[in-house]
């Protein structure tokens, strides 16, 4: 079976494309980044210094100011990764409520953007990595050799965040999740799409293992036209 040196794992927020790139990259030996953490990170600092979120030069120069470091696993508190921002560990930080609901205003800035894809396409360039965000088969690494868009319904992805803050002692109530992860997708909808070479899986009904089945079952076959899957009429 031919592995592809890099993938890609897009899609809105809350359908788990985390906790899918962390099991294929653990399943193959990769390494396993989540680009979206970098916003996140950048978010949390802009929201510490109180900056305007509308301030596209005051975003993008702390951007370039701030060193963000994605690492292994430091603590084991449940973390996929270590998020570090100029040596403080921010991991947990840039999951907070306040971050989820500002961190689509934050990347919508073209210079920031540009910053931060520039940093990404660094770490994807050194190969064998699982990358997971938003528009990384699109604009980041359009050359993978394998694409995966990961789709889910609204209200299952607000069942799964709810789940996962819960998980950390926060408590959200359910319609409040569920408005915040809509207008996420109002605001991203210019990056939300799939690569025209991606293949598209559906995760409503699917556990994480069987996503994972289902990609190493195609990996082959990466070269092939866009394939759209339902997990209600795939076997995987």
């Amino acid at each position: 079976m031919h592995t592809p040196s890099v993938i890609t794992i897009d899609g809105p927020a809350g359908a788990g494309k985390s906790t899918l790139g962390a099991l294929l990259a653990q399943q193959l030996g990769y390494l396993y980044f989540d680009t979206g953490v970098m916003y996140r990170a950048l978010t949390l600092i802009a929201l510490r210094r109180r900056l305007d979120l509308d301030d596209a030069l005051a975003l993008e120069q702390l951007a370039r100011q701030i060193k963000i470091e994605v690492l292994e696993p430091s603590t084991p508190d449940g973390r996929q990764y270590t998020v570090c921002v100029d040596g403080e560990d921010v991991t947990w930080a840039i999951r907070a409520p306040e971050v989820n609901r500002a961190v689509s205003q934050v990347s919508r800035h073209p210079g920031v953007r540009t910053e931060m894809v520039r940093q990404q396409q660094d770490i994807g360039r050194r190969g064998n990595v699982v990358m997971v965000g938003r528009d990384i088969g699109t604009i980041v690494m359009p050359h993978a050799e394998l694409k995966i868009y990961l789709e889910a319904s609204l209200d299952e992805r607000a069942r799964r965040r709810a789940a996962e803050e819960r998980k950390r002692g926060q408590e959200t109530a359910l319609e409040q999740i569920r408005a915040d992860i809509a207008r996420r997708d109002e605001l991203d909808h210019h990056v939300m799409r799939p690569a025209s070479d991606a293949l598209i899986l559906n995760s409503d009904d699917l556990s994480p293992d069987r996503e994972v089945a289902w990609i190493l079952e195609r990996m082959p076959v990466v070269k092939q036209s866009p394939t759209k899957v339902s997990s209600h009429n795939t076997r995987v």
